[in-house]
């Protein structure tokens, strides 16, 4: 029985590598075999009526634009209120050699039955002029990869992953991409939890999710517009940025970035889309589901993150897989959804994955809807180039490497949130 076990052990292994190869041959990574594709006017409304104000925009074509997110891509985030409570677990004044305050935040969600627990981690500088702006954020392995500093206390889903215990989960293993000094030092403050906290990334335990604490869960729920792990993640930025607006008096909170990487850029553009109280959303290497158009078919497209990350997308969402010229919107609509407060989108020069191009054109579409406002969106369909940031009301860069959060990276944020949200 044993050797039967492992011999369809391997199998599997066999037809996951079959799989993953097919998929890679069907990824595209040729601009000359982009195919010839259309996209919809994001001001023309359902009746073919063209909008003209920003009154038809913000109550008209939003909510259409909405309406469309909801049931065919991400999922319908449930307006029921979960109850949620806050502790204390430590405070040090004297936190990055006495540039901040660090404090560690339980957040425990429940229904009265069942409860989820998350921990915000939360950097306030010590000296700035009045209260601080913020950046939110995800991290993807755990609190304590973000810093070196001592006590991190673990993620209460870290028992969850696929490997609690590999090198990759070890103290400050992704500091990089939360250089806390530099941010403190220019006068904002961070806050930032483990993003399996909400959703463990994994196919098959919405039952340790947020969603399941809803009254109408059910985990074997094939509905169209069935809420998956993206919906949650960006349901749970607003659930941080609650916290902050109510129990932090050293915090502005109507000064609040949002700020997300590869999957979690998708939530945050999600998430903007939907609580305007983000007033800067920041996508950074977002690709597919996020800030590319998916009608370009280039790099990760739509059958790829579909059968790969069933438990991102709403069930809809899979028809367009290998079918993305029939798609009713796109990418460059779901950022609009920003408008009129501030947009930054950025790629990596190697990046080809995530489609850098199209992750610049996702941008660029949104010009009409800023131009409502009488804001300057992105002014040409050629992306600029490398390292040459553009920040207008819609912000662009592409730098040089990998698909990475870098301090080029936080450098460009910094800067621009200075421009918008000082």
């Amino acid at each position: 029985m044993r050797k039967l076990g492992l011999t369809f052990l391997m199998m599997c292994l066999s037809l996951t590598a079959v799989l993953a190869q097919d998929y890679k041959n069907r990824i595209n990574e040729n601009e000359s075999k982009v195919p010839q594709f259309t996209l919809p006017d994001v001001l023309t409304c359902n009746n073919g009526k063209k909008v003209k104000t920003i009154k038809d925009w913000e109550t008209i074509r939003r909510l259409e634009l909405l309406e469309i997110f909801s049931s065919l891509e991400y999922g319908r985030t449930p307006t029921e209120k979960i109850k949620v409570s806050y502790d204390l677990l430590s405070e040090d004044p004297n936190a990055l050699n006495g540039k901040a305050t660090r404090k560690q935040v339980l957040f425990t969600f429940t229904n009265g039955r069942k409860k989820i627990e998350a921990i915000l981690l939360l950097y306030i500088p010590n000296k700035v002029n009045g209260k601080a702006p913020v950046f939110i954020g995800y991290n993807f392995l755990g609190n304590q990869s973000t810093t070196t500093e001592k006590p991190i206390f673990a993620s209460p889903s870290m028992h969850l992953s696929e490997d609690p215990s590999s090198e990759v989960w070890i103290r400050a293993s992704q500091k990089r991409r939360w250089p806390f000094e530099m941010i403190i030092d220019r006068g904002y403050a961070v806050a930032t939890m483990f993003y399996g906290d909400i959703y463990p990334d994994l196919n098959g335990l919405r039952d340790y999710s947020v969603i399941s604490l809803f009254s109408d869960y059910d985990k074997r729920s094939k509905n169209h517009d069935e809420w998956n792990a993206i919906g949650a993640w960006a349901w749970g930025s607003s659930r941080i940025a609650d916290y902050i607006i109510d129990n932090e008096s050293r915090i502005d909170g109507n000064r609040i970035a949002l700020l997300g990487h590869s999957r979690q850029g998708k939530a945050a553009l999600w998430a903007g889309a939907q609580d305007t109280r983000f007033k800067v959303v920041i996508s950074n290497c977002s690709g597919c589901g996020g800030a590319a158009l998916s009608k370009r078919v280039f790099g990760e497209n739509v059958a790829r993150i579909t059968t790969t990350f069933p438990h991102w997308f709403c069930p809809a969402f899979n028809q367009y897989a290998g079918n993305e010229a029939s798609m009713p919107f796109d990418q460059h609509e779901l950022l609009a959804l920003i408008a009129p407060r501030h947009l930054y989108v950025a790629s990596a020069e190697e990046d080809m994955w995530a489609d850098q191009k199209g992750e610049y054109l996702g941008a660029y579409y949104t010009k009409d809807v800023y131009k409502l406002y009488g804001m300057h969106g992105l002014d040409s369909p050629i992306p600029p180039a490398i390292e040459q940031p553009i920040h207008n009301d819609v912000g662009y860069h592409i730098r040089r490497g990998i698909h990475d959060v870098t301090n080029f990276d936080w450098t460009q944020y910094l800067n621009y949130c200075d421009k918008y949200m000082k």
